[in-house]
């Protein structure tokens, strides 16, 4: 079996912009996603306005999105109000109703970091062993080591006032 290279040419840009369905298409969606996503931004309350998401827009069904089922019922009791501040907006005027979704943001939890301690005998034992050796990168390596050793905490009795 033989791999044989298509004769095609490199498609121009100004062809896959004009072409329908093409990369133009998705472009233009996209930039009116984002224009409806700033306009309701700047239009809805602080707290509310970073829960809410435009997912996309389709036969006159803007889809809306939302972190948590509460914001969700909020958004169903001011749809006739956000679909007339979206009807000011250029592109928007088809606009008939909202598509409601809650798609959960789980954060990303952390992995807990496992922190080692070396006693003060084992960093004694890497320093004897250091001390028999002459001075070379393993010898640098085995203080390093040993230095991380946490000193017990001294229960001294003298105190200074």
């Amino acid at each position: 079996m033989s791999i044989k290279a298509k004769r095609l040419r490199a498609q121009p840009v100004s062809r896959l912009l004009t072409q329908p369905g093409g990369l133009g298409d998705v472009m233009r969606m996209a930039t009116l996603i984002e224009r409806a996503q700033s306009h309701l931004r700047h239009q809805l309350p602080p707290d509310v306005a970073e829960h809410i998401y435009v997912g996309g827009y389709h036969d006159g069904v803007l889809t809306l999105i939302t972190d948590r089922a509460a914001w969700l019922t909020w958004l169903r009791y001011e749809q006739p109000r956000l679909l007339k501040l979206l009807h000011q907006l250029p592109g928007f005027e088809a606009v008939m109703k909202f598509s409601l979704k809650v798609r959960p943001i789980r954060p990303v939890k952390a992995i807990p970091r496992q922190t080692r301690r070396l006693s003060q005998a084992g960093a004694e034992a890497l320093s004897d062993c250091a001390e028999g050796l002459e001075e070379s990168p393993l010898k640098r390596s085995l203080n390093r080591l040993a230095s991380h050793a946490h000193a017990p905490p001294e229960t001294g009795s003298d105190s200074s006032s």
